[in-house]
């Protein structure tokens, strides 16, 4: 698969670096943006606050899957009922919430644990197949807990997680009785 990813750091620089290993084509843009035409997939790895400023600076988003992994630290910013939503007002497609309820400085670690971590997600429909390809190339397991309605409910249980948190962070694993 052919992923563009706007945001090269911690979270775009370490899945990308995932998904390569995977043997996935991995495109990185920065603040200079870039073009997104050849992608199969794109992923938003920006600050919240930065979405629109940074995808208005990419072309050929239109049509295109997206994955948002923006969180709300240190607060909520925009009009939009979630930032998915704000990303989805670029892509007029499909779009999924993920990846902002892991720890991107523990990318790194992801698959040398003793079960796969869980990563919850949110998405259309349309996103569901793309989405749970990319978690499990990353090396999770994909939780799903909603449609891209409930993308704001996932952006504000990140405060939760972050409640929990040692240095460094944590997985976190989600299973049916049996399955750990």
């Amino acid at each position: 698969m052919k992923i563009v990813s706007i945001g090269r750091g911690t979270i775009g620089g370490g899945l990308a670096a995932l998904w390569r290993e995977a043997g996935h084509e991995v495109t990185l843009l920065g603040r200079e943006g870039g073009d997104a035409s050849d992608a199969d997939a794109v992923l938003v790895a920006v600050p919240g606050a930065k979405i629109s400023e940074a995808l208005g600076r990419v072309t050929g988003l239109s049509g295109k899957i997206a994955i948002d992994a923006a969180n709300i630290m240190p607060a909520r910013h925009g009009d939009f009922p979630s930032y998915a939503h704000e990303v989805q007002s670029f892509t007029s497609a499909p779009v999924a919430k993920s990846f902002n309820m892991n720890f991107g400085g523990l990318l790194d670690q992801v698959r040398q644990q003793r079960v796969r971590p869980s990563n919850w997600y949110v998405a259309d429909d349309g996103a569901v197949a793309v989405t749970e390809q990319l978690i499990t190339d990353a090396g999770y397991d994909p939780v799903r807990v909603g449609d891209l309605s409930r993308a704001r409910d996932l952006e504000n249980a990140v405060w939760l997680l972050m409640g929990i948190q040692p240095v460094g962070g944590v997985f976190y694993r989600f299973a049916e009785p049996g399955k750990l």
